[in-house]
């Protein structure tokens, strides 16, 4: 007879003692743990299904305690990238609300705060205005400037006013392979039972108190326990339900934080990993979701391979090349590029208010904020000299709208029609026009300068910038140097030092006169 192989049960932290008297000794944990000293607690909250477990458990332990014991300030924060899933984050936003309201009617010291990146950090300014590539697992950019430093500089103030803080997560070992990692050489590093050393903000401590549940545990809990700030799990669930994927956006704090792009919980925008399944699912399970389609072409958009727009550059001026290969590393999108984007994003924010299904909530959305309109602009105009001043008419041509920011220099005498005859007389040739772009502009802002120090040393990076004829050129002569150093390397004698020093000039002679190579 053939056995029968039944599936192994899955381990659950409510197996041994039960759902209920689990629940009470873990609430009661969390209380001796809450009562043990005076250091302020501060609880990481994304509104998803772990956060929500761990915040409902410390309530619930709060709650449950003496009025006069339950005096110890805990900040519950959420971290608004300004580029979140608009479903999710309107989700956080109304449950920040209730949760404040809900806290100060039952007199508990939990309070709430919604953190959001400085303009100059978020997302658009980086990859609109400073021309960021979209952000890859080997270059992301995005979660320091726009999670980890907003967390961080709260959390630093809290230990600034107390001497110490303690954070209050809900990661959990299951989560991942790198995550058990993690938490088991903090549990190494404990300080006292239950307290680890935060990775990098000194006085600061972790607190993971579901640490050993499963997924499922986590679901049983919140459906079985309910909400006490009087939210709806069962809503949160029905959201999860919406998507194909179920692991959610931690509140992060360290670069060791797996992407939470491939989470329903991430930002619309993120190109961390292939697919975001859980937006296109959203859209796929719900009709009244439609309004969201504009939202994932755009992030498709910035999925693609994006070599031809950007420059041959990098952000500096240098050119380098790709390994041992005569490709050139590319640099930051270029000024077309960037414009191209900025009117893709307006286009998209004017169908998604204007949809007929879009909620009410989305009906004014602004995927992209006026300050950083503004930042953007400045960066365009002051750093990148590009003193046309392009993107009030690209705001103006998509929307119908003036564009609400300040005023930029008055003493400018130049703009786009001069822009327009300084690209005739460099005969449309990108790099000549940007080199004597950025002169004039150099010499402008010196004119009325008493003191004209680092003048020389800025036109003379202007012609770093603008030597080369086009990307063929300086791509060339990348290898070009690039071969001399190897030469060097060889040199281990005198006799070889004179041999890589001839080779050296050969290749030097057929230089023209006027090149910085030949006399370098």
């Amino acid at each position: 007879m053939t056995e029968i192989l039944r599936p192994t049960p899955r381990r659950s932290a409510f197996s041994e003692a039960g759902f209920n008297a689990t629940i009470a000794a873990l609430i009661a944990k969390v209380q001796d743990t809450y009562l043990a000293d005076q250091i302020p607690w501060v609880v990481g909250y994304s509104g998803g299904k772990d956060s929500t477990a761990v915040l409902q458990l410390v309530w619930l332990a709060i709650a449950q305690l003496p009025a006069k014991v339950a005096r110890k300030p805990v900040h519950v924060i959420s971290t608004d990238t300004l580029v979140e899933n608009p479903v999710v984050a309107a989700w956080v936003d109304r449950s920040h609300e209730v949760m404040g309201e809900a806290a100060k009617r039952m007199g508990l010291p939990i309070y709430p705060h919604k953190l959001t990146p400085d303009v100059k950090n978020t997302f658009w300014v980086n990859l609109i205005g400073r021309g960021y590539p979209s952000p890859r697992p080997k270059f992301r950019w995005c979660t320091e400037r726009m999670k980890i430093k907003p967390a961080d500089a709260f959390i630093s103030s809290v230990v600034k006013q107390n001497g110490e803080a303690i954070v209050v997560l809900g990661t959990r070992k299951a989560e991942s392979t790198a995550r058990a990692a993690r938490m088991n050489a903090n549990d190494e590093g404990e300080v006292r039972p239950d307290l680890s050393s935060h990775s990098s903000l000194p006085n600061a401590f972790i607190y993971a108190p579901i640490g050993g549940w499963s997924n499922d545990d986590v679901w049983l809990f919140l459906m079985q326990a309910k909400n006490p700030w009087g939210y709806d799990n069962k809503a949160l669930l029905t959201m999860y339900q919406g998507a194909t994927q179920d692991a959610e956006c931690p509140i992060v704090l360290d670069t060791s934080t797996p992407s939470c792009g491939d989470s329903r919980f991430g930002c619309w925008v993120c190109t961390l990993v292939d697919k975001d399944r859980s937006m296109a699912a959203m859209i796929q399970n719900d009709e009244e979701k439609e309004w969201m389609a504009p939202l994932l072409e755009l992030r498709n958009a910035l999925d693609e391979p994006d070599h031809d727009k950007r420059d041959f550059r990098r952000m500096g001026g240098s050119v380098q090349l790709i390994n041992q290969s005569e490709r050139v590393i590319p640099g930051p999108y270029t000024q077309a590029t960037r414009e191209d984007w900025m009117r893709r994003l307006l286009r998209a924010q004017e169908v998604v208010r204007n949809h007929p299904k879009a909620p009410p909530e989305v009906k004014g959305i602004e995927l992209i904020k006026p300050e950083e309109l503004a930042e953007i602009r400045r960066i365009w105009v002051v750093e990148k000299y590009e003193i046309e001043d392009n993107l009030p008419g690209i705001h103006k041509a998509v929307t119908g709208r003036d564009m609400e920011a300040p005023k930029l220099d008055d003493a400018q005498p130049f703009g786009a029609p001069e822009m327009n005859l300084l690209k005739r007389v460099t005969h449309d040739d990108p790099v000549h026009f940007e080199l004597m772009r950025e002169l004039l502009e150099v010499e402008r802002s010196y004119r009325t300068a008493s003191r004209r120090a680092k003048l020389f040393d800025r036109l003379e990076d202007a012609f770093r910038r603008g030597f080369y004829d086009d990307a063929e050129d300086a791509a060339s002569r990348a290898l070009r140097r690039r071969t001399l150093g190897g030469l060097m390397e060889d040199v281990k004698t005198d006799d070889d030092f004179q041999s890589a020093a001839d080779a050296v000039h050969r290749v030097l002679a057929e230089r023209p006169a006027n090149d910085p190579e030949r006399s370098a």
